[in-house]
């Protein structure tokens, strides 16, 4: 019997479907969140400005999506080359590579690049072992669909002021049927394994069974499944939903994700046979 592995990844759909599908397993693919650009955008606007006024001393980019997407707001604006300019003259500090990748292609560098597994935790800990001063500095913080509290609290505990720059939130997908189908399928067991690769899914997940009355249900019957999950934020964001991770990929990626779950369904079948 192949294993059932459901993923609830939305951009990477079709890819994380073929990497199951080349570890040997089945893939229930139910996408569960789409990016929503925030068209009419005076909050990030007026950040964007604060930015080229020179109030800002520090950056923090935390996603690529949302780099791209704030230059496309300065952009709209016709603001793209003095936010490039003013961003020139300050720290810039990167969650992960993705971002990293963004700033290379407007020819920036990150003054400060997180080290795996790229949770704000190791940002901040690379920003305090690089030395940067924040105390005193407002800090322009790039978000990814929600505010991160913990993060805009480590940065006040530094003396500094974030600034948040908005760029997108994340809407449920406008097809919802497969997750419906996804959270009924996992009560009914059909699946061995759910694999979550953003916080953003599990809170989706769950507002789909909410809204058909069977969340409880749906959380008792991830006890008796593997639940995988591609990092750290991930894993918190799972754990405080109350859902327990089983197995978490190393390094936080879709391919070591797929195989760490194939790898901990094939032992557990193997330690039931004996």
């Amino acid at each position: 019997m192949r294993p059932q592995l459901c993923s609830f990844e939305s951009r990477r759909a079709s890819e994380m479907q073929a990497l199951i599908e080349r570890h040997g397993a089945d893939a229930f693919v139910a996408p569960s969140m789409q990016e929503v650009p925030i068209a009419e955008n005076p909050e990030a606007l007026a950040a964007i400005q604060q930015i080229i006024d020179g109030h800002v001393s520090s950056m923090i980019l935390l996603t690529g999506v949302g780099t791209e997407a704030m230059l496309n707001v300065a952009d709209s604006a016709g603001l793209r080359q003095q936010l490039r300019n003013a961003m020139k003259q300050m720290s810039l500090l990167v969650r992960g590579p993705k971002p990293g990748a963004a700033l290379k292609r407007m020819d920036l560098n990150p003054t400060v690049k997180a080290p795996e597994p790229n949770t704000w935790r190791e940002l901040v800990a690379a920003i305090d072992s690089a030395g940067i001063k924040l105390d005193g500095q407002a800090v322009a913080v790039q978000e990814y669909g929600i505010t991160n509290p913990e993060l805009n609290e480590a940065l006040r505990q530094r003396g500094a002021s974030p600034l948040s720059v908005p760029v997108y939130r994340w809407a449920m997908p406008d097809d919802v049927k497969p997750l419906q189908q996804a959270v009924r399928r996992t009560i009914s067991r059909d699946f061995d394994a759910l694999l979550f690769t953003s916080a953003q899914q599990v809170r989706h997940l769950l507002e789909m069974a909410a809204r058909d009355g069977i969340r409880d249900e749906f959380l008792n019957a991830t006890e008796q499944t593997c639940v995988a999950s591609i990092g750290p934020t991930c894993s918190a964001a799972l754990n405080d939903a109350g859902l327990n991770v089983t197995t978490e990929a190393s390094p936080p990626k879709m391919g070591p994700l797929v195989r760490a779950t194939v790898e901990h369904l094939k032992q557990e079948s193997g330690s039931h046979e004996h």
